[in-house]
């Protein structure tokens, strides 16, 4: 495998000749679909040339020592170096979209992205979309993005040329729903392709991509495991756990596929596999209820007890959750809003056989480490906000904050090294947000039909 300069490599194009073995482990069906309705453009990618590198320069990631905690040595595995989107759907979105100008340059056919989000994905899609105009891969007839986000999640939302430019704010609608569950973007997601999508292909000859299936996102977070083997090889007798914040984890499904690879080459060894630390809030604790009890009812939740002294909740009954919060039903971060994922059980199995756990951590929690995370960031390339107020995206800091809290109450193995990977993390200092006349607001599938257009 390329070996990344130092600990600094590219995730895509570093490794973009082990793609073929990845998709293999990833997807079960590697053939492109032309049917409206469940069109897929199947999994080839272009040849890597000068135009295909500058368009995937972003997807950068970097190995960052941090120190010690306790008797750990904890390292950062950066995965926010793209400015446009400072999380890891960077890499994702990157592929998704090459694998869309691949199915354009040989069919001729337009492609529309569509995704529900909770506004990274949506952010990195976009984002990925306007790397390929700018390259020149595509033209913006050919392929266009539409997003759908809570109306929660507004503030995340990102202005960008896509939204100052009035044709290709007219070609690639960033939509919002206002409904009181978030995830309801996700079924009026998928009843728009399906009422809609057969329609759309017989006005415009084009095709609609809803683009959200676990297999899209496992291929490139599957890199991350040859990045770390090339960076710092996990060694034989000092065990390792990789940390990071989830909502369905397909970032450390992602990363285990790597892993597997490996040991089937022979590069690494079973044995060495690191074990995994899920991080999660109150809000959505749904895998580390599953991983723990084997269901996803919050009556496994421990009890808490309103102090009117200090004005929190509290519990002491359960490591695993928060010792104490503002809320025992709080919403610290609406990135992370999925319930009953379907990955949990893939990631149950992970855990079983390798090792690791789950905690919860609150708002409070997070607070309360905030100047103790600033200190070990200081010296990073993701450095966080003096004003805790101006932070929009809390992921690296939920994963940190389980990671340390793991550690006090005995949930990581004494002499273990942990890997947290940053998978988000900016402020109100780093973006532009979206502006009301940025977005559409939608409540139906027509209304969708309507803003998406035969553009």
């Amino acid at each position: 495998m390329a070996r990344p300069s130092g600990s600094v490599g590219n995730l895509i194009t570093d490794y973009y000749g082990h793609l073929p073995d990845v998709v293999k482990r990833c997807a079960d069906d590697l053939r492109p679909c032309d049917d409206p309705n469940t069109f897929s453009p199947g999994f080839a990618f272009p040849t890597l040339d000068d135009g295909l590198r500058e368009f995937f320069s972003a997807a950068t990631a970097r190995w960052t020592p941090l120190g010690s905690y306790g008797d750990s040595r904890i390292t950062l595995l950066d995965l926010t170096g793209n400015p446009g989107t400072q999380t890891t759907k960077t890499f994702a979105s990157l592929l998704i979209v090459a694998r869309a100008v691949e199915h354009i340059r040989r069919t001729g056919q337009p492609v529309l992205l569509f995704t529900p989000t909770s506004a990274n994905k949506g952010t990195a899609l976009r984002d990925a979309v306007l790397r390929a105009l700018d390259a020149g891969l595509v033209t913006p007839d050919q392929l266009r993005v539409a997003t759908l986000a809570p109306r929660s999640c507004l503030g995340k939302l990102r202005s960008s040329r896509l939204t100052t430019d009035d044709d290709l704010r007219r070609r690639n609608p960033l939509l919002v729903l206002d409904s009181p569950r978030a995830e309801d973007v996700k079924a009026l997601g998928r009843r728009f392709v399906a009422e809609h999508a057969e329609e759309y292909a017989r006005r415009t000859g084009g095709r609609v991509w809803f683009s959200l299936e676990l297999a899209n996102y496992l291929v490139a977070d599957a890199a991350r495991a040859f990045f770390e083997h090339d960076a710092d090889p996990v060694p034989g007798g000092r065990p390792r756990l990789h940390a990071h914040a989830v909502s369905s984890a397909f970032g450390l499904l992602g990363y285990h596929q790597g892993r597997a690879i490996l040991e089937e080459t022979g590069a690494s060894e079973p044995a060495r596999r690191p074990a995994s630390l899920l991080v999660q809030h109150l809000h959505t604790p749904d895998m580390v209820l599953n991983l723990r009890h084997g269901d996803f009812d919050r009556a496994h939740l421990p009890a808490y007890e309103f102090d009117a002294g200090s004005g929190l909740h509290h519990q002491s009954a359960d490591p695993h959750f928060p010792l104490a919060t503002d809320d025992p039903g709080e919403l610290l971060d609406p990135t992370f809003y999925t319930h009953r994922p379907v990955t949990s059980t893939a990631m149950n199995e992970i855990i079983r056989r390798h090792g690791g756990d789950g905690i919860v951590v609150s708002l409070h929690e997070c607070v309360a480490r905030y100047p103790q995370l600033r200190a070990y960031l200081a010296d990073t390339g993701r450095p966080l906000p003096a004003d805790l107020r101006r932070l929009r995206e809390w992921s690296l800091v939920m994963a940190l904050t389980g990671v340390f809290n793991a550690v006090d109450r005995g949930l990581v193995d004494a002499g273990r090294d942990i890997v947290v990977h940053g998978s988000g993390s900016y402020g109100l200092d780093d973006y532009r947000p979206a502006e009301s006349g940025d977005v559409s607001e939608v409540r139906t599938t027509a209304d969708i039909a309507v803003a998406v257009g035969d553009c």
